[in-house]
C-alpha cells in the first residue's frame, strides 16, 4: 500500500494476501515452516538454475504468490464473497465439481476468484479456491438433514455489511482512499479467522458422519481460511526438506509426476490436517475443549498451461497410470507415471508448442540475421527457423482431482454417500447464474494470452518483411 493517495485493486490484493498469511501463521505455526522451507528450496534452485529457474515466472512473484482456500454453504454466501473478490480485482475461473474427482464423500462445487490479466497476475497472483456446499444433492443429504442444514445455513452471517459496502465500492472505483482501504482489510482478514465461538459438538458430528467438509462449512456459524499456500520451484526436494523437519505430509505429490520434460499444470502437496483445540459445547449446554482437524498446509509447483487437446491428453494418461498400477505389479506409482509420461508426451516445450499441446506466447526473435528469406506460414517453422521464440503461459488455475485428493488425504474418515441416488447436477452456468457473475473459462483465457501475441508476431515479421 502506498503512503500517500488511494490504494489500487491490486495494492489491496497484495495486502490482503500478506496480512493473511501473517494470519494464518499465527494461528497454524506450521505453516510459517512451509513457508520458510519454500523459500529456502527457491533460492537454492535460482542458484542452481540461473535465469532458467525463472522461466514460469520471476523468482519476486514466486516468492509473493499465495493462493488460499476457503468454503462456504450457500449460494447468498458465494455472492458476498465474490463481491469482497471483487473488490481486489479477482474474478471466478474455472468449475470444479468434487463431488465427482473424489472417491471420498467431498459435497462441494468449486471456483477460484484471481486476477485474469497478466498484467495484473505479473503485480500479485493470488487466488482462492472457493468451495460452496451442496446440500441439494441425495447422496449425501436426506430431506430432514438437508432441511435443517439450510436452514442453520440462512440464520448466519460471514460477511459484515460495512464489508460488503466498502468491497462494493472498490470494485466500482477500483481504488479505496487510505482509511477506507485499512477498514476494508482489517474486516476482510478479521472474516476468515478461525471464530473462537464454541461449536455444536452434536450437529458437527452428525454432519462429519456424512463428509468432514460437510462438517467444516455447515457445522460452525462462520468460515475460514483452510490453507494457504506457497508457490515453490522444486516440490519433491520441499518435501524432502519439510519430512526431515519431523512435518508429517501427506502420502504422496499430487498431479503430474517428476519428470526430465517440461513441468505442465500443477503439482501439489500439503502437511497432514492438524488436531487443534477448539470449544465444543455438549447437548446440555456446558462448553469443553477438544479438538478438530480440518486446516493443513499445502505447497504447490506450477507448470504450462495445457490447451484442450494437451489437457485431453493429461486425463488420458492418468487414466493409463490407474489401469497400469491396477494390475498389482507392485512397481510404485510414481515410477508407473514417470514411464508413461515419457512415452506420451512431448520431453520439451518446443514440441509442446508445435504439438499444439501447451500454451505459449510468441515474441519475435530481434536479432536473426537478415539472409532475404521471407518468414514461413507455418509457426512450428517459424519456431525451428529462429524466427520466433515460444514463452510458456503459466498455468494459473486448478485441478478437480489433484484438490480432492488433497482434501481426501486430509479427512477424518470416507463419510458416506449413497451412490444408488441421482446426483443433483451442477455447472459452471449453473453456478454463474447462483452467484450472478459469469464463472470465465480457463481455456478461453490462456488463449486469448497467445491469440494477442501471434498478432503481434505477425505484424513485426510482415514489418520486416518490407524493411528487407
Amino acid at each position: 500500500m502506498t503512503a500517500t493517495g488511494p490504494t489500487s485493486q491490486w495494492q489491496l490484493r497484495a495486502a490482503f494476501a500478506a496480512r493473511l498469511s501473517e494470519m494464518y501463521g499465527r494461528e497454524v505455526p506450521a505453516y510459517t515452516t512451509l513457508v520458510d522451507v519454500s523459500r529456502e528450496v527457491n533460492e537454492d534452485v535460482l542458484r542452481a538454475r540461473g535465469a532458467d529457474a525463472e522461466r514460469l515466472g520471476s523468482i519476486g512473484r514466486v516468492t509473493a504468490e499465495r493462493h488460499g482456500a476457503i468454503r462456504v454453504g450457500t449460494p447468498r454466501e458465494m455472492r458476498q464473497v465474490a463481491r469482497v473478490f471483487a473488490a481486489l480485482g479477482m474474478h471466478p475461473v474455472g468449475f470444479y465439481d468434487l463431488r465427482e474427482a473424489a472417491a471420498s464423500a467431498v459435497p462441494v462445487v468449486s471456483t477460484a476468484f484471481r486476477p485474469v490479466d497478466g498484467e495484473e497476475l505479473a503485480r500479485n497472483p493470488f487466488r482462492v479456491f472457493t468451495s460452496m456446499l451442496t446440500p441439494a444433492d441425495p447422496r449425501f443429504f436426506d430431506a430432514d438433514l438437508r432441511t435443517r442444514l439450510e436452514t442453520f445455513l440462512a440464520g448466519r452471517e460471514l460477511f459484515p455489511p460495512e464489508l460488503l459496502t466498502l468491497a462494493d465500492r472498490a470494485a466500482q472505483e477500483r481504488e479505496l482512499p487510505q482509511e477506507d482501504a485499512e477498514r476494508f482489510l482489517h474486516l476482510a482478514v478479521r472474516s476468515f479467522e478461525l471464530s473462537a465461538e464454541p461449536v455444536d459438538a452434536a450437529w458437527y458430528r452428525t454432519l462429519e458422519r456424512i463428509s468432514a467438509v460437510a462438517a467444516d462449512i455447515g457445522g460452525v456459524r462462520s468460515t475460514h481460511l483452510n490453507h494457504l499456500t506457497p508457490r515453490v520451484l522444486d516440490i519433491d526436494e520441499l518435501y524432502r526438506r519439510m519430512t526431515e523437519r519431523g512435518i508429517e505430509m501427506i502420502d504422496a505429490i499430487q498431479g503430474p509426476p517428476a519428470w526430465h520434460g517440461p513441468d505442465v499444470l500443477l503439482r501439489q502437496t500439503s502437511f497432514r490436517a492438524l488436531a487443534e483445540p477448539r470449544a465444543l459445547r455438549a447437548p446440555d449446554g456446558t462448553v469443553h475443549t477438544g479438538a478438530l482437524r480440518v486446516r493443513f498446509g499445502e505447497v504447490e509447483a506450477r507448470g504450462i498451461a495445457l490447451t484442450p487437446a494437451g489437457r485431453a491428453r493429461y486425463d488420458e494418461l492418468l487414466d493409463l497410470v490407474d489401469q497400469q498400477a491396477a494390475q498389482g505389479t507392485g512397481e510404485p506409482r510414481a515410477d508407473i507415471a514417470r514411464a508413461v509420461w515419457e512415452r506420451h508426451l512431448p520431453d520439451s516445450e518446443a514440441q509442446l508448442a508445435a504439438e499444439g499441446l501447451g500454451y505459449f506466447t510468441y515474441h519475435p526473435v530481434p536479432d536473426r540475421p537478415r539472409d532475404g528469406s521471407r518468414p514461413p506460414a507455418d509457426l512450428g517453422e517459424l519456431l525451428r527457423q529462429g524466427w520466433v521464440h515460444a514463452r510458456p503461459v503459466v498455468y494459473e488455475d486448478f485441478l478437480p482431482r489433484s484438490a480432492a485428493g488433497i482434501f481426501q488425504s486430509n479427512l477424518t474418515g470416507e463419510g458416506t454417500r449413497h451412490a444408488a441416488h441421482e446426483g443433483t447436477a451442477y455447472d459452471a452456468a449453473w453456478l454463474s447464474g447462483a452467484i450472478e457473475r459469469e464463472v470465465l473459462d480457463p481455456f478461453t483465457l490462456y488463449a486469448r494470452q497467445q491469440d494477442a501475441s501471434l498478432v503481434q508476431v505477425a505484424r513485426a515479421l510482415e514489418l520486416d518483411a518490407v524493411r528487407r
